[in-house]
C-alpha cells in the first residue's frame, strides 16, 4: 500500500526522489519503494526525512514505532501541565507568538484573551507577509453548539455569541490579508488549541467551567512523537469541516 502522507508531505516541500536519495544516502530506487510500496525505511533514514519535510514519524509512519517507544515519547512531548489556562506565564505566551514563523493556527470560541494584547493581529499581519501560514477557527456565533456551550459555562444563553463578535471586530483588518484564513466552525469544542510553529497549548474544557479556568497543556513536537500530532489532526478535521468566517 503506497504511503500517501510521505507522498503529499514531499510534494508540500517540492522535494523528490533523489532529494531524498540525497539525504539519506540510499539509491532512488529504494525511496520509491517507500512511496509506492509503504516499505518503512530504517529508524535514521525516517528520522532524517521527518526533519526534511518538517512532520513527525508518527504521521509518516503510524505503525513504525513500537506502542512502549510512542509512551515514552510522548512523555518528552508534554512540556508543562497548568491547573487552569490564566496560569499560563504571560511570558509564556509572548515567547510563543514572537517566535512563531511558519505556522500560527487557533480554535477557539472566542479567543477574546489574545485580542488583549494589542500587537496581536499586526504581529499576526506582519508574519503573514514574511510566509507564516496563519489559519483562525472561531465558533460560529449563530449557531446551535455556541448557544449550547453558553449556557453550559453558566454564561447566559447568548452571551458567548456575543463575545465572539465583538472578538471579530479586531480580526476585520486581516480579511482577505494573503496567507490568513479565518473560518466559522459549529463543531463541539473539547478542547481550544493554539499552535505556534512546533509547540501547541491545549486548553482542556471542563462542563460547567470557563476556558480561563480550566487545563492546559503545553505541548512541544517530537519526531517520534504522538501527541502533538493528534491535536494537529484535529484542528485539521475541524479546518476542514469550517467554512469561512463573515464578520
Amino acid at each position: 500500500m503506497a504511503n500517501e502522507r510521505l507522498r503529499d508531505a514531499l510534494l508540500r516541500n517540492g522535494f523528490n526522489y533523489e532529494h531524498v536519495s540525497q539525504v539519506t544516502g540510499v539509491d532512488q530506487k529504494t525511496v520509491e519503494r517507500w512511496i509506492t510500496k509503504g516499505r518503512t525505511p530504517y529508524p535514521r533514514h525516517r528520522h532524517a526525512i521527518a526533519s526534511m519535510v518538517k512532520e513527525t514519524e508518527g504521521y509518516l509512519w503510524p505503525d513504525a514505532i513500537a506502542p512502549d517507544r510512542k509512551v515514552e515519547v510522548t512523555e518528552s512531548e508534554l512540556v508543562k501541565v497548568y491547573p487552569h489556562r490564566n496560569n499560563i506565564p504571560v511570558d509564556l505566551w509572548d515567547h510563543l507568538i514572537t517566535n512563531a514563523s511558519e505556522y500560527v493556527e487557533v480554535l477557539v470560541h472566542a479567543g477574546i484573551f489574545l485580542i488583549e494584547r494589542p500587537t496581536f493581529v499586526r504581529d499576526l499581519a506582519r508574519k503573514a507577509e514574511q510566509g507564516a501560514k496563519i489559519r483562525l477557527l472561531f465558533g460560529d456565533p449563530a449557531s446551535r453548539e455556541v448557544t449550547r456551550r453558553s449556557e453550559e459555562e453558566q454564561l447566559g444563553k447568548n452571551t458567548l455569541g456575543s463575545r465572539i463578535r465583538n472578538a471579530l471586530a479586531f480580526y476585520r483588518p486581516l480579511q482577505g490579508v494573503e496567507g490568513i484564513g479565518l473560518r466559522f466552525h459549529k463543531t463541539t469544542l473539547y478542547n481550544s488549541i493554539f499552535r505556534f510553529d512546533d509547540e501547541i497549548i491545549v486548553n482542556t474544557h471542563v462542563y460547567g467551567f470557563q476556558g480561563a479556568h480550566a487545563p492546559a497543556l503545553h505541548l512541544r513536537r517530537l519526531a517520534a512523537g504522538d501527541l502533538f500530532e493528534t491535536y494537529s489532526e484535529s484542528f485539521e478535521h475541524v479546518w476542514n469541516l469550517s467554512k469561512p468566517a463573515t464578520f
